[in-house]
């Protein structure tokens, strides 16, 4: 009796989390039933099936199916197929009637044929039409995030009330907006909390196909995958695996920003692209940090995503010769130091429609920071302390209320107390021992 309880309980959690998790969704790739849904010819597949024992010598059919994630009941007939031909051989039996299979000669053949046209072993792509419904129906633009939103993605920092009355409506019209001021106010932090306002998870598959060249789409540099128990529950569901559910991306980028990142790039020797960043992307945030200071010039920029942000729309280039349209569906936020008049003209500054200047720390927030630093380091915090160092050092110097001084200084004094054997104390003399060094070294802007 206690036994069918707990086993009733554990159904209806189970069913639960499920239904918590699709609630959300407004896009969910269903898994395909036959050849033709997948969007993909028989031919590509049994090239990707080739290249796989190639790598791999031999395996079950189920074991391809989901190294390549496909159902197995699609390949069960170009497995077939590809046996009558004579490109596979039954090397051994598997499990539930299925077989273990490896090349022939002309198999291996066809695999190497397969391989130096392009050397892509993995998930099968999606076709871009397929990835452009789904940007749009994931749009950050249908989010719409409230203040309490907000109050729940910015809850690990301070915000004064002032800029959240800012953000709010710039972060609400997904429309993009410059964030502009001294540097170690934190502009990169307030970004990088902005995509967590949507909260919301999306889909994207692994990679997407068009004109017959492969472009790689997932990129665990931007891209964090869901838990795998909520992916294991979401398979039941009969989700197609060639997607993956992730975070709503932040793409961020610096100094590094070229012109050959915003384009579909080609790899000579693989055979195989790699999406552009905006691409990467879409259904998120894309932070251009420290703008004014990459490699290639504000009027660049403007030139290349002038019509993007105007249309919602990019051109990309493939490989072949072939331009494709994509989707431009993701808040666009351009961090500086300087101000945005002075890098760009009012044509480009007219469709990035929010400029918020992040000034430095009032008093009350300083203390506030440094409240929350030493809470974060281990202290117990001493207003004495702190005021101490306000006294002798800032006011004297004229030293201006950066954000991130609070941090950098707590932490400084943790590694002091640390090093020699102190108790973690916010002692008035352990800060003198450390603020002559830190800006010395780097004046009276810090790093973000």
């Amino acid at each position: 009796m206690s036994m069918l309880a707990t086993s009733s309980e554990m159904d209806t959690s189970t069913s639960g989390l499920l239904a918590s998790i699709l609630s959300e969704e407004n896009f969910r790739p269903a898994e395909p039933r036959s050849l033709e849904e997948t969007g993909l010819s028989g031919t590509l597949i049994e090239g990707l099936i080739c290249k796989y024992l190639l790598a791999h010598g031999s395996d079950s059919g189920r074991e391809i199916a989901k190294s390549i994630c496909l159902p197995y009941r699609i390949l069960e007939e170009l497995l077939t197929g590809m046996r009558t031909r004579q490109l596979l051989v039954h090397v051994g039996s598997a499990a539930l009637g299925d077989y273990v299979y490896s090349l022939t000669d002309q198999g291996r053949a066809r695999a190497r044929s397969e391989a130096d046209a392009c050397a892509y072993v993995g998930p099968a792509p999606v076709p871009v039409s397929e990835y452009v419904l789904s940007v749009e129906a994931q749009t950050v633009r249908a989010e719409a995030p409230r203040q309490e939103h907000l109050a729940k993605a910015f809850s690990d920092i301070h915000v004064e009330s002032d800029m959240f009355d800012l953000l709010g409506p710039a972060v609400n019209s997904g429309a993009g907006l410059f964030l502009y001021g001294y540097p170690g106010n934190g502009k990169t932090t307030l970004a990088k909390r902005i995509t967590a306002c949507f909260g919301q998870e999306i889909w994207i598959p692994n990679v997407i196909i068009e004109d017959g060249q492969i472009i790689k789409l997932f990129d665990a540099a931007f891209h964090e995958a869901i838990e795998q128990e909520e992916q294991a529950l979401l398979k039941t569901a009969e989700t197609d695996a060639r997607w993956i559910k992730i975070r709503r991306p932040t793409v961020v980028v610096g100094g590094e920003l070229t012109m050959d990142t915003l384009e579909v790039r080609y790899d000579p020797i693989s055979k195989v692209s790699e999406a552009a960043l905006q691409m990467k992307s879409n259904c998120g945030c894309l932070l251009i940090d420290d703008f004014g200071r990459q490699r290639v010039e504000p009027v660049e920029l403007l030139n290349r995503w002038i019509v993007p942000l105007e249309n919602r729309i990019d051109y990309l280039t493939l490989s072949t010769g072939k331009k494709i349209q994509i989707p431009f569906e993701q808040l666009i936020i351009f961090s500086t130091n300087l101000e945005p008049k002075d890098l760009v003209d009012e044509a480009f500054l007219r469709r990035i429609p929010y400029k918020i200047e992040v000034k430095d720390a009032s008093e009350p927030e300083f203390l506030k920071l440094f409240e929350m630093s030493a809470k974060s380091f281990g202290f117990e915090f001493r207003k004495d302390a702190v005021d101490h160092l306000l006294e002798h050092h800032y006011r004297p110097k004229r030293i201006p209320f950066r954000r991130c001084h609070p941090r950098d200084l707590v932490k400084q004094v943790r590694n002091f107390c640390v090093y020699h054997d102190y108790p973690l104390e916010m002692k008035p003399e352990y800060f003198d021992r450390v603020v002559d060094s830190y800006f010395t070294v780097v004046g009276t802007g810090a790093d973000e």
